[in-house]
């Protein structure tokens, strides 16, 4: 569970620690404001991905060919190695066995993973996985594509770069076509 109550404290020492007052007017809310927008941004670490994946619908056998693509899911998210954003898109394709998710369900299951200190890479892996464990589809197919403000905004300082992360299940890590067919769907 989040404790505010410690990050408060934090907030202070690192108030304390560049040099600044926690006690000037401009600050004196900032411990309570930063308390509460962790617990906002970090409440993934409190939920489960199972949780939005478990509505299913079932689908006609006729419906079973082809993939299911929702591209476009905005994310935000905090790199684990400097707590400083990344933000980006998220596109997700997968292969119905049965039953599908109510398309609002692939960005909630974004959303569980992104509100943690994370780092993309894992962050791809976590979300394909949770789909084949949760929903069962004959194959998956997770692509993020982000900008890392700990890359642009310090360190090498290159603005506008972009990660992307790419992680195939099932059928998708064995048919090439399926590959190309979501590479033309997301552009």
């Amino acid at each position: 569970m989040i404790d505010q109550s410690k990050i408060k404290e934090a907030v202070k020492l690192l108030l304390e620690g560049i040099g600044e007052n926690p006690e000037r007017e401009g600050l004196l809310e900032t411990p309570d404001r930063i308390a509460r927008m962790y617990a906002e941004i970090f409440a993934g670490l409190e939920e489960e991905a199972q949780e939005p994946l478990e509505k299913t619908f079932a689908i006609t056998e006729k419906s079973k060919r082809g993939f299911v693509l929702e591209k476009d899911i905005t994310f935000y998210s905090m790199c684990e190695h400097h707590f400083m954003p990344f933000y980006g898109k998220a596109h997700i394709a997968y292969i119905p066995d049965g039953k599908v998710v109510g398309l609002s369900k692939l960005a909630r299951t974004v959303e569980v993973f992104a509100k943690r200190p994370q780092i993309q890479e894992q962050m791809n892996i976590q979300i394909a996985d949770a789909i084949m464990e949760y929903l069962q589809p004959k194959g998956v197919m997770v692509m993020l594509e982000a900008e890392h403000m700990c890359m642009t905004m310090r360190g090498v300082k290159k603005p506008g770069s972009r990660t992307v992360t790419i992680a195939t299940r099932g059928l998708f890590e064995e048919d090439i076509n399926l590959q190309n067919t979501f590479f033309q769907m997301i552009r």
